[in-house]
């Protein structure tokens, strides 16, 4: 039997022991409440998250991948966040992955006893050809998942960096791995339910760690999303309205661009920072690592 009263993320709120009796405004004000507490928590952790970032932009920079791991809400939220890099950022699929215990069937249901296998992670890492370039995040709110503590040993062992994240002090999973961040977010307003104030610093820190990691490769100019994907017109106008303010030009300025560039905004802004053509622009990106603020520097020399 497994202890969990020693766990923080499944003790009781004293804030929320009337939750069954309260209106409807009250519940959402307390769970408005606790929900505060969740930046706080993650301020606590900034120092270990930027080594994440840096962990994984090496390794991408190295030709490594970011594979996230985590059973029911935590695997889910590594699923969100690798799923949404490539429209985000142009990169592929398979930069950035998230595996769940039980497989895309876990998705939306969960799969009887898939968290407690120690063997499943280590056999859902063997059939990505796992490489010591890669860093492997393992994702557990309690801590002590056997799928996530297996798999990040696995991935020690062969040479990758490992990083846990897990809501309470001390966790299992941190001790097999390379980094702990253990944000501490106290009680559930609903005891245990570790989709709530868990999951959100959760997703929280994976925002950080993508983002951060894809912005130091250069995928953004400034603070604008450089490489986007345009899959439809939504997002050919955000293109559009991403090159006019990186350069202050027209809207028909714009599209000549991008159409010169062949659509790639990061080229288009290259060519209008630095008055290179498409070719040289290209070469130069390149030669930077995508990087748009090294080329103008270069080009300024």
């Amino acid at each position: 039997m497994v202890d969990l009263s020693k766990m923080t993320t499944e003790s009781r709120n004293p804030d929320t022991m009337d939750l069954d009796t309260m209106t409807p405004f009250e519940l959402v004000t307390a769970m408005n409440q606790e929900d505060r507490k969740v930046a706080e928590a993650v301020e606590k952790v900034l120092p270990q998250t930027a080594k994440a970032v840096e962990w994984v932009c090496e390794a991408f920079e190295a030709g490594g991948r970011l594979i996230y791991m985590g059973a029911g809400t935590s695997g889910r939220l590594g699923i969100l966040d690798s799923s949404e890099c490539p429209p985000t950022f142009g990169v592929d699929p398979g930069m950035v992955i998230g595996l769940i215990a039980g497989g895309d069937d876990a998705i939306r249901q969960a799969v009887e006893g898939a968290e407690d296998s120690e063997t499943l992670g280590i056999e859902d890492l063997k059939a990505l050809s796992l490489s010591p370039k890669d860093v492997v995040v393992g994702i557990a709110a309690s801590g002590r998942t056997p799928y996530v503590s297996a798999a990040l040993s696995y991935a020690k062992g062969i040479g990758c960096r490992t990083v846990s994240i897990a809501c309470n002090e001390g966790s299992l999973i941190g001790t097999h791995a390379d980094l702990a961040i253990e944000p501490v977010v106290g009680p559930e307003v609903l005891t245990g339910s570790t989709r709530l104030k868990a999951g959100t610093a959760q997703k929280m820190i994976l925002n950080m760690i993508s983002t951060g990691a894809m912005v130091g490769i250069g995928k953004a100019y400034q603070n604008l999303m450089v490489d986007v994907v345009q899959s439809n017109e939504k997002l050919r106008s955000r293109a559009e309205n991403i090159l006019m303010a990186a350069t202050e030009i027209t809207r028909d300025e714009a599209r000549r661009l991008l159409d010169e560039a062949g659509g790639s905004v990061k080229l288009a802004i290259t060519m209008k920072r630095t008055g290179a053509g498409p070719e040289e622009a290209k070469k130069n990106l390149m030669e930077s690592r995508g990087h748009i603020r090294a080329c103008m520097i270069r080009d300024s020399i």
